[in-house]
């Protein structure tokens, strides 16, 4: 019986002791603890590896070092995007544009009906003031080429831009693009920092970005958020920014007064937008901003430092969507709706009212769709158009010329 009780004693002692230290060690290093627990687990886990969770990051840490961890599940997590701030922000820029401005006194009437008729009458002598703007810019190469928006500098006579480490330096203009509201400047600061391009990553709705700025003079602010939307086709044309040729990316990163020009980037601080508008009422960020895609600013970048400006076919005609169009076997066409006198379009005997079905063989499904593929050949190239005039099919050849560069207003 002695023998009995000193057993179950003993016993008693080591499943307390084990107790003890298994405590302590779950205290002390509970990830030891999930390591052990999910080993164990594995066996049945991998026999439905169907019902496995996807993994919620797409970054990687071998392609930008942002900070991943294993989440309850063992997943991996993106907890901070520091590494991905650390390769962008180097390369974002702020931007002073300094320029003079005429301004004369503006009476106007007391009189509701004379204010109908003359709503401001400018009296005195024209007086000049200094006016600046604020915005930001993206070192794009180890040149020194900034790229900005148009708007941001239009007008300037002197601007000066701040580096990241504090340093200021002043640029010069190499050319603008008044289409796509983007410019490029120079600075000659030697080996600059400058960022990556993520021109051969596709974006996908749903993706992380920062917007990397300088809103409100505060020098290189981050925000985040995803992208909302692509291929969003704005009509920008009661805006002095308004731009002809984008498709803009639109994301829900905060973008204010002073982002105009600067960074978009991913998970992985690679540039996949040069910020530029924003939708609200008020003027102030509402989470619905728009960039203006990498692809479209490298082009306009290399253009403009080949030859001082973009160079684009040109049909010489406005055009409209059409949706529908009752027999012509067709759901989506374009509508020219004006014809520019002595532009290729007149010449080849286009006129206002033409519906366009194809050119060169593709079908038109857009304006936008028509205008970029246009801008996208060379002056002198011919291309072939199918349409419509009043119900009659009909067959064309027309001859591209160079777009007249458009000069954008304020």
């Amino acid at each position: 019986m002695k023998s009995l009780y000193r057993f179950l004693l003993f016993l008693g002692q080591f499943v307390t002791l084990g107790l003890a230290v298994a405590f302590v060690v779950s205290v002390v290093s509970p990830r030891l603890v999930e390591r052990v627990r999910q080993r164990f687990a594995a066996p049945a886990a991998t026999e439905s590896p169907a019902t496995q969770p996807p993994s919620v990051a797409r970054s990687a840490p071998e392609h930008a070092g942002s900070a991943v961890e294993a989440g309850p599940d063992g997943n991996a997590v993106t907890v901070s995007y520091a590494a991905a701030v650390a390769r962008a922000a180097p390369a974002v820029v702020s931007i002073t544009a300094n320029k003079v401005v005429s301004t004369r006194q503006v009476l106007v009437p007391s009189n509701p009906v004379l204010q109908r008729m003359f709503p401001g009458i400018q009296i005195g002598p024209t007086r000049t003031q200094r006016q600046q703007s604020l915005g930001s810019g993206v070192i794009v190469s180890p040149d020194g080429y900034v790229v900005t928006n148009n708007h941001v500098i239009q007008g300037a006579e002197d601007i000066q831009v701040v580096l990241y480490d504090g340093s200021a330096t002043s640029a010069r203009v190499i050319g603008t693009d008044a289409d796509t509201d983007l410019a490029v400047l120079k600075i000659d600061t030697p080996h600059p920092p400058s960022i990556a391009v993520a021109d051969k990553t596709p974006l996908s709705v749903g993706d992380v970005v920062l917007a990397i700025g300088n809103p409100f003079g505060l020098n290189r602010t981050v925000t985040l958020g995803i992208v909302s939307a692509l291929g969003r086709q704005l009509n920008l044309s009661a805006q002095q920014n308004a731009s002809t040729y984008t498709d803009f990316i639109q994301t829900d990163a905060a973008i204010n007064q002073g982002n105009s020009g600067g960074a978009l980037v991913n998970a992985y601080g690679e540039l996949v937008g040069i910020n530029s508008d924003i939708f609200s009422p008020s003027g102030g960020n509402i989470g619905i901003g728009f960039a203006i895609p990498v692809n479209t600013a490298k082009a306009v970048l290399d253009q403009i430092v080949a030859h001082g400006r973009v160079i684009r076919g040109w049909l010489g005609a406005e055009y409209a969507d059409v949706n529908v169009l009752q027999n012509s076997g067709t759901t989506h066409a374009v509508a020219i709706v004006g014809i520019y006198e002595k532009g290729p379009a007149a010449l080849a005997g286009l006129k206002p009212g033409d519906v366009l079905f194809t050119l060169d063989g593709k079908p038109i499904a857009s304006q936008l769709e028509l205008r970029n593929h246009e801008a996208g050949l060379a002056p002198g190239t011919q291309v072939r158009l199918t349409g419509e005039r009043n119900g009659t099919p009909f067959s064309l050849t027309a001859t591209l010329q160079e777009r007249p560069q458009r000069q954008a207003s304020g």
